[in-house]
């Protein structure tokens, strides 16, 4: 790997260049305004792929937005590692709170990353880590050493649920076909103490509304005698949980599979510092489920948020109006066991009944996703455990993301091959949220590591 890890060492500033050109393009999959943009996004990735090195690259049209494919076979008896990762990003709202332009990339230095971070939407998630595979990849092949079978699959649609790669993985199986996927869109535990994520919770996304009178009413003449349907509704959320932290929505913990004493005893071994956890996000404590520490409530507990609300009046000044309308986006995560059909069956069942007869509810389903673990006996936890060792001069530890990546679940369950989470981001790269950064450190890190996945998974 010598000449590998001196090219990426010799084009380390071009490398960050090209990310930046990506960065720039506003590709949010969730807004058909940006439909152009996302379309410019999977274009240039395309672009980077064949630039790369690899052949056979194709802007695949979906449903939805395109999937990019590309793939470098040097010997069909060798192993196959497909690279999973995606080119669209979250909506950048509320702008206000952006200290710089979110699609207008800027290096700033930090108190985490001293080198400097990229702070653009989509930095960390997921186009500074899924770029890395992209750059890992043109080193090996531009030194000569890539010592197995690359296959990319890049889409578009990952913050919106994936539905256009359900069919695509159905329908492409051959194409697609691997021994190990690899993934770069989880995050480790710092910078000095590498990780692997073994494990994701799943999701179930729902939008509820109720419904009161037949148009917004004056607060004065009808206040006190009809149903305000944000009361109601904010009554109703808050029946979603009890004051133990636990969901009451009838069977939901029936079939969560609960960890051992052991493996929780090895969660327990993770450093985390809660009062540095406290001040990172500026809240004065803690809150969650009875029983569980924080870092088991975050990873391996099921959960209940409330990710909108909205109804009435509210634009400036008062207007004191009884809403006819009131509305909710609600998630839950998922852990192994829980399916989220049934989930978000069980919570349009329920959720009604919380409702006194005055007014109407409804509950839209949104996307979802199943939860995910990878034994830590995998030939692919393996490699990259020793691959970080390689660069990190420590050993990885295994533990639970918190987050979702839906689409993992298929790909085992289509493709009949496990997925290794890789990441390089960081808990503090704040994605989903404004000022998302994703630091130099771990951008470079993550195109130095990656070569080493590939050699240790070929030996092993």
């Amino acid at each position: 790997m010598n000449n590998t890890q001196k090219f990426i060492q010799e084009n380390k500033q071009r490398f960050l260049d090209e990310l930046i050109e990506l960065l720039k393009i506003p590709s949010i999959s969730a807004d058909p305004a940006y439909t152009q943009d996302v379309n410019d996004a999977a274009d240039l990735v395309a672009k980077y792929l064949k630039e790369a090195g690899a052949d056979n690259v194709e802007v695949c049209e979906t449903e939805g937005f395109p999937v990019i494919y590309g793939e470098k076979i040097i010997d069909p008896s060798k192993p196959t590692v497909l690279v999973y990762g995606h080119y669209d990003v979250q909506p950048a709202d509320p702008l206000e709170l952006w200290e710089s332009g979110p699609f207008e990339p800027v290096i700033k230095k930090t108190e985490i990353h001293p080198e400097g971070a990229i702070f653009a939407r989509g930095s960390a998630d997921d186009k500074g880590q899924m770029y890395m595979h992209v750059k890992a990849f043109e080193a090996l092949n531009k030194a000569n050493e890539l010592p197995c079978n690359v296959k990319f699959m890049i889409e578009g649609e990952e913050e919106i649920g994936s539905p256009s790669l359900v069919n695509f993985v159905k329908d492409n199986k051959e194409k697609l076909k691997n021994d190990v996927i690899l993934i770069s869109d989880t995050s480790m535990i710092s910078n000095e103490q590498p990780s692997i994520s073994v494990g994701l919770r799943g999701l179930s996304y729902v939008e509820v509304e109720v419904k009161g009178a037949n148009r917004d009413m004056h607060s004065g003449v009808y206040g006190g005698a009809v149903p305000n349907p944000i009361n109601v509704l904010a009554t109703m959320i808050g029946k979603l949980i009890d004051e133990k932290g636990h969901i009451t929505i009838p069977g939901f913990y029936d079939t969560v599979l609960e960890l051992t004493e052991d493996e929780r005893a090895d969660m327990a071994k993770i450093p985390f510092d809660l009062d540095a956890y406290k001040k990172s996000i500026g809240i004065a404590d803690i809150q969650g489920e009875d029983g569980f520490s924080t870092i088991e409530r975050a990873s391996i507990r099921p959960t209940l948020d409330v990710n909108g609300i909205w109804g009435g009046y509210l634009g400036e000044g008062a207007k004191t109006v009884i809403p006819s309308h009131a509305y909710a986006k609600i998630s839950m995560r998922l852990v192994p066991g829980q399916d989220p059909d049934v989930v978000t069956k069980q919570f349009e069942d329920y959720f009604p009944t919380l409702a006194p007869s005055s007014v109407e509810v409804k509950v839209k389903p949104h996307h979802g996703g199943k939860p995910y673990i990878l034994p830590t006996n995998h030939k692919g936890f393996i490699a990259a455990k020793k691959a970080l060792a390689e660069t990190f001069e420590k050993e990885a530890l295994a533990e639970r993301a918190g987050g979702s990546i839906p689409i993992v679940a298929l790909f085992e369950e289509e493709l009949g091959t496990k997925s290794v989470l890789m990441g390089f981001g960081l808990n503090s790269d704040v994605i989903h949220s404004p000022n998302e950064h994703y630091g130099l450190f771990n951008f470079y890190k993550g195109i130095e590591t990656i070569p080493y996945f590939y050699k240790y998974f070929n030996e092993l």
